[in-house]
């Protein structure tokens, strides 16, 4: 139920952050209970800490280690 209502909330609303504190604000009296609330405030934090990790790994550039070629002479 958590999951479901978190990933619906996101979608409904772009305001949520990584900050639970803030998350928990956002959500105010609209939930049922405080438990409700703070497990749904800590999913959508814990959901956009992953969504930045994976956009940040995006962006990283794919280094590839390259080898110099050796010269060799057989002389």
């Amino acid at each position: 139920m958590v999951k479901r209502a978190s990933k619906e909330l996101i979608v409904k609303e772009s305001s949520f952050e990584e900050e639970f504190n803030k998350n928990k604000k956002i959500l105010g009296s609209t939930m049922p209970s405080k438990k409700v609330r703070n497990k749904i405030a800590g999913y959508i934090a814990r959901l956009k800490k992953a969504e930045r990790i994976s956009k940040e790994e995006e962006l990283k550039p794919k280094i590839k280690k390259e080898i110099p070629e050796e010269e060799t002479s057989y002389s």
